[in-house]
């Protein structure tokens, strides 16, 4: 991606976090205090880093073989695409690890965090359709693209379930 992308996916991130403040927690979370261990974070990132790195990763094979992004004529297109898995991606994941739970199914954010997340997650998705995107570098992705971008977040999502799972059951949740 561009610095430019990197800003406004930075950007736009930022904006969908403003309504943590006003989520909720699960109810087993607030029974008994809990404690914060620092120590805990950098076993966390271990755990949880490399998963957006797999999907990075597998999103640059489909825009370089599937869709044939693979030369400077069509940078554009490929950078497209991993902006729009990269946004999405990034939104969704504070949703996977805000509860040990399994998302959006047995434990759903407050309605402030839903809302501006699937208001980033479409102004994401729109914005390589939109008269703005010749002046941000990104250009319109074709339909067969979609189910690609939908494969990539469900296996994205999957996996860190099940590493949320395994950590949990291995480390605990706080």
């Amino acid at each position: 991606m561009l610095p430019l992308h990197l800003l406004i996916q930075n950007l736009l991130y930022d904006v969908s976090q403003v309504a943590i403040p006003f989520d909720n927690v699960d109810e087993e979370q607030i029974q008994k205090p809990q404690r914060w261990n620092p120590a805990d974070l950098g076993r966390f990132m271990v755990f949880f880093g490399p998963i957006s790195s797999i999907f990075d990763i597998l999103t640059f094979c489909l825009m370089w073989w599937v869709f044939h992004a693979n030369t400077p004529e069509t940078q554009t297109l490929f950078q497209s695409g991993w902006f729009v898995v990269g946004l999405l991606s990034q939104t969704l994941i504070v949703h996977m690890i805000r509860t040990r739970r399994l998302p959006f199914i047995q434990s759903r954010a407050a309605w402030p965090l839903m809302a501006m997340t699937l208001l980033v997650m479409v102004v994401g998705v729109s914005l390589p359709f939109s008269p703005l995107a010749s002046y941000l570098q990104l250009q319109a992705l074709p339909l067969s693209y979609f189910p690609w971008l939908i494969a990539i977040l469900a296996g994205y999502m999957t996996l860190t379930q099940l590493v949320k799972g395994f950590y949990s059951r291995r480390y605990g949740w706080q």
